[in-house]
């Protein structure tokens, strides 16, 4: 799909790439295991308190929401922590910008 087929429209031509260095806001699964509380703790850290809200805890993971740069940056601070990281999945693109 090109960016300018989607709804909404994206401001980048490539959607969900290493080449998309805008503030858009995406849904982001990680799929890890989060035995002690650790990981949820890290994360809510990393997105701050008022975008921790959307933090939403699953069964093997949790869904967030940011930009796709972010996503680099999270997987290091898992494996920093010896979190194993057994998916990444990026939905769709949601409304909203990160500042």
């Amino acid at each position: 799909m090109r960016s300018d087929d989607a709804k909404p429209t994206f401001e980048t031509s490539e959607v969900g790439t290493p080449l998309d260095y805008t503030e858009d806001l995406y849904r982001v699964y990680f799929e890890v295991r989060d035995i002690d509380g650790s990981v949820e703790t890290l994360l809510r850290d990393f997105l701050g308190t008022a975008r921790a809200a959307q933090l939403q805890r699953l069964t093997h993971g949790f869904e967030l929401t940011l930009p796709i740069q972010c996503v680099p940056d999270i997987v290091r601070l898992l494996t920093r922590e010896n979190v194993a990281v057994y998916q990444v999945a990026r939905y769709a693109k949601v409304e909203g910008s990160w500042r």
